[in-house]
C-alpha cells in the first residue's frame, strides 16, 4: 500500500513538473481547451472566484523579499510605473470611454472597459516577463505595489466612472478587495516562511505546474460561453476579442512610448506589465455578479494575455541584445532613472 501512494505520488510530481516546463505553451494550451470544452467550463465557473485566491497565494509564495530591495532603493522607476498603471491608466481610458459615449451606447460594455483600466497588472506578470527575458524584478515591484493601491484606488474610479453601473457599491469593491489581498498574501507568506525559500526554489517546476492547473480552472470558467456566444453572435463575438487586443496593444504601445526615457529594455518592460490588467481580481471581488456580456469580455482579454509571451519574446530578444551592446554608461544611466 504504502509502495503504491509512493507511485502515485511520484506520478503526479512528475506530471506537474512536466507541466511547468511547458511555460508559454502550455499557458496559450489554455485557452484552446477552455473554448472546446465548454462542459468542463461549466462546472468548473462556480470554482472562479476560488481559482484567483489560489493564483494570488502562490503568486505571494514566490514574492522574493531580496528583489524588492535592488528596486526600492532608487524607487523612481517603480513609483512612476505605478502611478501611471494605477492612477492615470484608469483616468485616461476611463475619461476616454466616457468621451466617445460609450456609457450610453452599451452600458455592459463600458463597465467591462472601465473594470479592466481599474485593475492592477496581472500577478502572473513577473513569471510572465522572466519567460520573454525581461527584467521580471521591476515587473514584480510594481505590480506588488499597484496591487497593494488598488483596495484604495478602485472604490475612488468605480464611483467616478460606473456609479450604479456597479451592482456594489464601490465602498463594498474595496473592502472585498482588501480582504482577497490580504488573506492571499498571509497565506503565500506563511507558508514561504514555513517551507523555506531553498525549498521552494527546488520545488519550482512542480509550482509552476500547479499554477498551470490552478490557471485551467479559472480560464476553463471564464471561457465556458465563448464557443456558444461565437456560434450564436459570430460577428459581436469577433468584435470583442478583436477589441481586447486593440486595448491591450493600445496600453502597451502607449506605456513604451511614455517610458521610452528609461531605455527600451525597460520601457518594453513596463509596457508589458501595464497591459496585462487582472480582470479576473475583479471577477473575484464582483463574485462573478456581473452582466454575460462583461463575462465574455474579460474571457478574451485572456487572449492577448496568454498569447502575448509566444507573440512578443522575439521582439524582446532582438531589444535585449541590443541592449546588451549598449555602452557600460550608458546602461548604467538607465538603472538610476
Amino acid at each position: 500500500m504504502e509502495r503504491l501512494r509512493r507511485l502515485v505520488l511520484g506520478a503526479l510530481a512528475a506530471l506537474l513538473s512536466w507541466l511547468g516546463r511547458q511555460g508559454t505553451r502550455a499557458v496559450a494550451a489554455l485557452i484552446v481547451v477552455g473554448i472546446v470544452a465548454p462542459s468542463i467550463g461549466a462546472l468548473l465557473k462556480p470554482f472562479v472566484t476560488e481559482a484567483v485566491f489560489a493564483l494570488l497565494c502562490i503568486a505571494f509564495l514566490r514574492v522574493d523579499a531580496a528583489a524588492f530591495r535592488i528596486y526600492f532603493g532608487r524607487p523612481t522607476i517603480v513609483l512612476a510605473a505605478t502611478a501611471w498603471t494605477s492612477l492615470v491608466i484608469p483616468t485616461l481610458f476611463g475619461a476616454s470611454y466616457l468621451a466617445f459615449g460609450l456609457k450610453d451606447q452599451s452600458s455592459d460594455l463600458f463597465l467591462a472597459l472601465v473594470l479592466q483600466a481599474i485593475a492592477s497588472p496581472l500577478m502572473a506578470a513577473p513569471a510572465l516577463a522572466a519567460l520573454m527575458g525581461l527584467d521580471a524584478t521591476l515587473v514584480l515591484c510594481t505590480m506588488v505595489s499597484s496591487t497593494a493601491l488598488l483596495p484604495f484606488t478602485a472604490p475612488l474610479f468605480a464611483y467616478a466612472f460606473l456609479g450604479s453601473a456597479l451592482t456594489l457599491s464601490p465602498s463594498v469593491l474595496g473592502l472585498k478587495l482588501f480582504a482577497i489581498l490580504a488573506g492571499s498574501s498571509l497565506v503565500g507568506f506563511t507558508v514561504r516562511r514555513i517551507a523555506g525559500l531553498t525549498a521552494i526554489e527546488r520545488q519550482k517546476e512542480r509550482i509552476d505546474g500547479f499554477n498551470i492547473l490552478v490557471l485551467f480552472v479559472f480560464v476553463a470558467g471564464v471561457m465556458e460561453s465563448v464557443a456558444a456566444r461565437f456560434l450564436a453572435t459570430p460577428m459581436i463575438t469577433s468584435g470583442l476579442a478583436a477589441l481586447t487586443f486593440v486595448v491591450f496593444f493600445a496600453v502597451l504601445c502607449l506605456t513604451t512610448l511614455l517610458f521610452a526615457s528609461a531605455g527600451r529594455e525597460r520601457a518594453v518592460t513596463v509596457g508589458f506589465m501595464a497591459a496585462q490588467r487582472n480582470v479576473g481580481l475583479m471577477l473575484a471581488a464582483t463574485a462573478g455578479a456581473l452582466p454575460d456580456l462583461t463575462w465574455l469580455y474579460f474571457a478574451f482579454c485572456y487572449l492577448p494575455i496568454c498569447l502575448s509571451p509566444l507573440l512578443l519574446q522575439p521582439l524582446t530578444r532582438r531589444i535585449i541584445a541590443r541592449a546588451q551592446r549598449t555602452p557600460t554608461a550608458t546602461r548604467a544611466n538607465h538603472m538610476t532613472g
